[in-house]
């Protein structure tokens, strides 16, 4: 199975970014035992936001459906770097995803896709994992969503 993932990534045609820098006293990511806990992930693109604001409100949600897809290609890339290459992540554990929203909007889940489904495409089967979609009514820099990811490695 070595070299499976970023052979994945490659097939989809997908670059890792660089790790996020922290927006505050943490870290991106950190490991205990065999898992790599991710920090909450912001959709960061070479440094910035593609957009603030709430969903159902400035934020469409199949905006914030691809805001989610970058957060967890961001929470990729800070686990893979913890643990020294994207080879060494060998399931998806658990994700947890924010979506800022407006108070009507129930599509948390939809929104969390984004996320789910990237992990599913790059680690297959592995990929598979527990979930919660959570809607809040504000996130750190006014992001959409925030997404955080427990891997196992090995």
């Amino acid at each position: 199975m070595s070299g499976a993932i970023s052979a994945q990534l490659a097939e989809l045609g997908i670059e890792l970014p660089p790790v996020v820098p922290p927006v505050a006293a943490y870290i991106p990511a950190t490991v205990h035992g065999d898992l790599v806990y991710t920090s909450g992930q912001l959709p960061m693109v070479s440094g910035s936001l593609p957009a603030t604001g709430k969903v159902g409100g400035a934020v469409d949600a199949a905006d914030a459906k691809a805001y989610a897809r970058q957060s967890a290609l961001n929470a990729i890339a800070a686990a893979a770097d913890v643990v020294g290459g994207v080879d060494r992540l060998t399931r998806v554990v658990k994700v947890t995803g924010f979506v800022a929203s407006v108070p009507d909007f129930t599509g948390q889940p939809a929104v969390i896709n984004g996320a789910s489904e990237l992990l599913g495409e790059v680690f297959g089967e592995a990929g598979r994992h527990a979930r919660s979609a959570v809607g809040v009514p504000v996130l750190p820099l006014d992001s959409p969503v925030e997404v955080e990811v427990v891997f196992a490695w090995e």
